[in-house]
């Protein structure tokens, strides 16, 4: 008798509809388990946003590099670029390097 209550509920024969079962079945599937799947799909576009974002760095390393590079286009710059990154000097000319011991404390 209990059962026949349940059975003659609106809210069970509308979950218990195989079409309903059938749906709900279906996007669990396509939700968690194929290879389609929302969570690849999360996956995937975190991926991207880390791409985007890698790409974004190098492309401004770039920048920052071309502006380098067009100032080494004068000998001066050049000169100077190579005096104090290489430790070039002329010819009978002695170079003292200064290193500072910066230890900080509290």
């Amino acid at each position: 008798m209990n059962f026949k209550k349940i059975k003659e509920n609106k809210i069970f024969r509308i979950v218990s509809n195989k079409y309903v079962i059938i749906l709900v079945l279906f996007v669990v599937w396509m939700g968690f388990f194929d290879e389609n799947s929302f969570l690849n799909h999360r996956e995937l576009d975190q991926e991207i946003d880390k791409l985007e974002d890698a790409n974004d760095y190098y492309k401004k390393q770039i920048d920052a590099d071309q502006k380098v590079i067009d100032n080494l286009n004068d000998p001066d710059s050049l000169e100077k670029y190579a005096r104090e990154e290489y430790k070039m000097k002329k010819e009978n000319e002695d170079i003292f390097i200064i290193e500072y011991d910066t230890i900080e404390e509290d």
